[in-house]
């Protein structure tokens, strides 16, 4: 059964063989080849090495061609990735940068809601620096250290740890030393730092 074609399909037939045609108007075969290679004193016998040259030419091409795609997409890639990294860092660092302290405090190990100020030695008191911080950031771990120096300045005790993950912006942590019997007697000084910045601190004397 013959298929019945409209007006538009003919009209699409028609430019498809005038395309074949001039296609293979543009072509020659072999003896056509030879021919002209004959008409410039060419040596018609090289002709099959000639288009296996040239095939492998071609090849090369495409295999340089797909290289280089694949070459621009992996730096593509690679700028993508290092672009997300800074973004996610700045935004990390912003978001750090904006953490602060509400509140800061010295207690015993026995938090009675107060602030200590002066600390007998002979206790052998295990003081705690509760710091209350702001703006933290929740679903993030938090890397503190506390400083803890004696009355000449010198550091005595430094603690470094991490927090839990926050789940609250208004956020509580401590740390804490061993005040001994040993221990200097004067005005001694307990500093909170989030990431080597300061976030707060608290003098306080040891009798």
């Amino acid at each position: 059964m013959t298929q019945r074609l409209t007006q538009n399909q003919l009209g699409k037939i028609v430019a498809e063989v005038e395309l074949l045609s001039q296609r293979r108007e543009a072509e020659l075969d072999p003896e056509q080849v030879k021919e002209i290679l004959q008409e410039l004193n060419l040596p018609p016998d090289l002709l099959d090495e000639a288009l296996v040259q040239l095939g492998r030419r071609q090849a090369l091409q495409q295999q340089q061609r797909r290289n280089r795609w694949i070459f621009g997409s992996a730096i593509a890639v690679l700028v993508i990735a290092i672009a997300l990294s800074i973004f996610f860092s700045q935004r990390q660092n912003s978001v750090i940068a904006g953490v602060s302290a509400q509140q800061n405090r010295i207690t015993l190990a026995q938090d009675d809601g107060g602030n200590l100020k002066i600390i007998e030695r002979q206790s052998n008191s295990e003081l705690y620096y509760r710091v209350t911080l702001k703006d933290a950031p929740v679903g993030e771990t938090l890397n503190l250290s506390c400083n803890w120096n004696d009355p000449n300045g010198q550091l005595v005790k430094q603690n470094n740890f991490q927090t839990r993950e926050v789940t609250t912006s208004v956020w509580n942590t401590y740390c804490r030393y061993n005040i001994g019997s040993a221990a200097p007697t004067g005005n001694w000084k307990v500093q909170m730092l989030l990431n080597g910045r300061s976030l707060s601190d608290e003098t306080f004397q040891v009798k």
